[in-house]
């Protein structure tokens, strides 16, 4: 029997079944034209509009639609109150039509939620759904170090760190956008980088596990315009964070020691921040469920269905 899995978030539609072989995930990019930073609420609505049907029926074309037992979908950002995009909307609209049509149960999770269920299951660490962790969420729009707790076959994730003002996510993409490199601009400067040969790095201030990033941005320009070698520029803006990153989750171990320190976020698919937090033997997911994915929404849909099933 398997589940289906839906995610319309600020940056890529996708759509993922997860059965007892496995799962597959299809996925696409929001377009973004060269040197923007973004798609406003509304042109992300339309994207997604146009590329989940292609998406479901490849998807489709090789399950049977008769096995499904339950669909899942992220409805909103975050699992707290007042967090909304209407992007997620689409997903919601197409997950409630299928659910429908299928007589099955319509599972409801947040899109944060679903990127550590992504990590846990493509790092092979489920145990850690059922115990509590610490978990980054690195992407274009979130830095937020979590307490993550079980909440039933959920989790429960709460904010304890992470960054006060733009993202690390935000930070990289300004940088690509300096370099004129396309949006999003992570796996950009993650090649770029690898050509780096310089090591200097500007430590940012962590004021117990939670810092900013907006002077590093100022840094990273001022940096460029006396370097002015993109490999060099892109190096240097991903040792800012990811020294700010280690910061902040040595502190946080401090306060919470012992517990295992998970990342999730399009950020943490990143080489070099992976190379920074080995010391602290993180678990890290494979780089394609680090990225939006709607994998980790069908993998708390496989659970909690299960929970609505009474088994």
């Amino acid at each position: 029997m398997s589940v289906i899995g839906i995610d319309t978030s600020n940056y890529t539609t996708s759509i993922a079944c997860l059965g007892p072989e496995g799962g597959d995930n299809c996925s696409r990019l929001l377009p973004v034209k060269q040197g923007e930073l973004g798609l406003r609420q509304s042109d992300a609505v339309f994207a997604h509009i146009k590329s989940l049907p292609e998406l479901s029926g490849r998807l489709f074309s090789h399950i049977k639609l008769t096995d499904v037992t339950a669909v899942g979908v992220s409805t909103r950002p975050r699992a707290v109150e007042g967090s909304y995009m209407p992007c997620f909307m689409v997903g919601y609209s197409h997950a409630k039509l299928l659910s429908d049509f299928l007589h099955v149960p319509l599972i409801e999770v947040s899109h944060q939620q679903g990127h550590v269920a992504a990590s846990l299951w493509s790092a092979g660490r489920m145990e850690l759904m059922d115990q509590p962790h610490l978990a980054w969420h690195l992407s274009g729009g979130t830095t937020e170090l979590l307490l993550v707790e079980p909440d039933g076959r959920n989790v429960k994730c709460t904010r304890i760190g992470g960054t006060t003002d733009i993202s690390a996510g935000q930070l990289i993409d300004r940088t690509g956008q300096l370099l004129g490199l396309p949006f999003p601009s992570g796996k950009h400067l993650d090649s770029l980088s690898a050509e780096a040969s310089a090591t200097d790095v500007f430590k940012v201030k962590c004021a117990g596990m939670e810092f900013s990033l907006s002077g590093v941005q100022n840094k990273v320009q001022q940096f460029h315009e006396k370097n002015g070698k993109p490999a060099e520029t892109a190096g240097y803006a991903l040792r800012c964070v990811s020294q700010a990153v280690l910061s902040a989750t040595e502190n946080a171990l401090k306060e919470y020691p012992g517990l295992s320190v998970v990342f999730s976020g399009g950020v943490a698919s990143n080489s070099m921040l992976r190379r920074w937090m080995e010391p602290l033997n993180p678990v890290f997911s494979e780089p394609r469920y680090s990225t939006d994915n709607a994998m980790g929404v069908a993998v708390l849909t496989q659970r909690l269905g299960e929970d609505s099933d009474g088994k």
